[in-house]
């Protein structure tokens, strides 16, 4: 069944039909024209010896004589019976010619052509009795009107069986039937043969097409040929060439836009319109990533509220949208623009853009006065007030004075490290910080500060807990332990500070192939969203309201960063209200 539907039996199949049809055809005008020239060759014949024999009859008195003479023109196979008007039988060649008289009587045409003129021509059918079957016989019988000399008329009756023409014609049928049954064996092997040369070039194409559409656009086909086919290889060569060449452009230019993409500063997302996800570049996936990490392991929303609507707005109104979104206390602007495919809007790409710095340095520009002058108004305003408290004689003794010179003395103090911490970070953020690097046990020295801290952590009735893996014991990295120490103190006291009774802080150290995480984890009150992008800025403080004491100067994140950043590290951190807040210091893993 596969041959029939392959182009090979198609065409095997139409040639074989299409020439045993016309063989067909051929053959039967061949038989009806052989039949029809034999009898008519026999009539005319009949009719040319029926006019030869009236002749004599006609032109001898002696009838003898004119019988003898027709005897003679009516040679075998030819019958010939020749009667008068009054039905008297003048001659007879042979025993059929009393049957022919009988089928003469019985035919009015043949009977009454003494009457006419002009001879008539009819096939008659002749029944022979033998002992062991019927016979039928037909014969050709021309009859032509004759007078006699005496001017009695008669006819002459010329007659031939049609046995050996049918004979003659079944043996012309039998060798038709042979030709047209060798010719459509020979046009059968001739038309696969046909069929199967020109076809093997298209099954090389087929299997050519296969290997393209497997991806192997360098597949050739032979040229076996120089006519269509051959032609069509050609083509079929040039294709696959072009065709691999527009994929290798398109690949190219694929390339070129990923790199674009993955260089952008802004994150470019896009959208079908039913809001799937098609292409993300890395800023886009860490914006997604702060959208999943706040919405928690349960959230079913693959991109937030505001981008949807925005994107809505978009495919409705075919105009672009823009909006703000506010994710881990980072802002960023949507800029959101339709795509189209001819004229509809087949969906819409997000440009999402970080502002938090911008929004940052405004918020430093606006802040920095108000922050400095905010720290040293009130040491300031006190030493004016304690001084002139003595200039005014308003302490009355020694133990007064004393006291008023101790508060003076603390608060300038207080100045002095406010200013030396400024003067710190000044040199850190120039670049100008020198580390002391030495080679330190991780895991003993975090711990070490670590257990510094246990008996604030008992007062307070919080666990204050430390963690590592095992492989870390003996390992060593490069760093300024001063330096490191300074960092990992203000980390675990502000996390003590703002951590409630009852709470914990964890310390956890994780290797990882080229560095160390170090994190420190409370379940304290947690930072506002919209303050995380500013607690590694200077005056920064979680007590909004700045009191004095242990609330400290505000600049120990800050220097914590510049410490951080100068042994090639990173700090950073996350936070929920009321869940608390994680630190993660990332070291990499070198040593002096």
């Amino acid at each position: 069944m596969r041959l029939w539907r392959s182009v090979v039996g198609k065409l095997w199949m139409t040639i074989l039909l299409l020439v045993s049809f016309v063989l067909f055809i051929l053959t039967i005008l061949l038989l009806e024209f052989f039949q029809n020239y034999h009898v008519d060759e026999v009539k005319n014949e009949l009719n040319m010896t029926a006019a030869k024999i009236a002749t004599i009859m006609e032109g001898h008195e002696d009838i003898n004589l004119g019988l003898e003479i027709a005897q003679e023109i009516a040679d075998e196979p030819v019958g010939l019976t020749i009667v008068a008007n009054n039905g008297k039988q003048y001659y007879s060649e042979d025993s059929s010619a009393e049957m022919i008289k009988e089928q003469i009587e019985n035919d009015e045409e043949l009977k009454n052509v003494r009457e006419k003129q002009d001879p008539i021509s009819k096939e008659l059918t002749l029944e022979e009795n033998t002992t062991t079957s019927n016979r039928y016989e037909n014969i050709m019988v021309i009859g032509k009107p004759i007078t006699f000399s005496d001017g009695e008329k008669g006819a002459v009756y010329i007659y031939q069986s049609l046995a050996a023409i049918k004979d003659t014609t079944h043996q012309t049928t039998k060798l038709i039937l042979l030709a047209a049954g060798i010719a459509i064996i020979l046009t059968t092997i001739f038309a696969f043969f046909l069929s199967t040369r020109i076809t093997a070039p298209l099954r090389k194409m087929r299997e050519a097409a296969f290997e393209v559409a497997r991806g192997k656009f360098d597949t050739k086909v032979p040229i076996l040929t120089n006519d269509e086919i051959g032609e069509l290889a050609t083509a079929f060569n040039q294709m696959g060439k072009q065709l691999m060449f527009n994929i290798n452009a398109l690949s190219q230019e694929k390339e070129q836009l990923s790199s674009i993409l993955s260089s952008m500063a802004d994150g470019v997302m896009t959208f079908n319109r039913d809001g799937t996800i098609l292409i993300t570049n890395p800023p886009a996936e860490r914006f997604l990533q702060h959208w999943y990490y706040e919405q928690g392991a349960n959230s079913k929303e693959p991109v937030p509220t505001a981008v949807k609507e925005l994107l809505e707005g978009v495919i409705n109104s075919e105009y672009d949208q823009i909006g703000e979104i506010t994710l881990q206390g980072r802002s960023y602007v949507l800029i959101v623009s339709p795509l189209y495919n001819d004229k509809n809007v087949r969906g819409a790409v997000v440009v999402v853009r970080d502002m938090t710095e911008e929004r940052r340095l405004d918020k430093l520009r606006k802040d920095f006065i108000a922050n400095v002058s905010h720290e040293l108004r009130t040491p300031i305003s006190m030493l004016q007030g304690y001084s002139e408290a003595i200039v005014d004689d308003i302490a009355a003794t020694d133990e007064e004075k004393k006291e008023i010179a101790k508060i003076i003395y603390d608060e300038s103090l207080r100045m002095g490290r406010l200013v030396n911490d400024l003067l710190d970070l000044a040199r850190m953020e120039a670049g100008h910080i020198s580390l002391n690097k030495e080679s330190v046990a991780l895991q003993s020295f975090v711990e070490r500060v670590t257990n510094k801290f246990h008996g604030i952590a008992r007062e307070k009735n919080i666990e204050l807990s430390f963690n590592h893996e095992s492989n870390i014991s003996d390992k060593e990295i490069g760093i300024d332990p001063d330096r490191m120490e300074q960092v990992l103190t203000n980390l675990i006291d502000n996390a003590l500070r703002h951590t409630p009774e009852n709470g914990f802080v964890h310390v956890n150290i994780t290797p990882f192939s080229h560095s160390y995480n170090i994190n420190i984890s409370d379940s304290g009150s947690g930072i506002p969203e919209e303050d995380l992008p500013f607690v590694f800025e200077r005056f920064y403080k979680a007590d909004k309201a700045r009191t004095r004491g242990k609330s400290g100067t505000g600049l120990g994140l800050a220097i914590a960063k510049n410490i951080i950043e100068a042994h090639k590290g990173t700090i950073s951190v996350q936070s929920k209200i009321d869940q608390g807040t994680t630190f993660s210091i990332k070291l990499p893993n070198e040593t002096t």
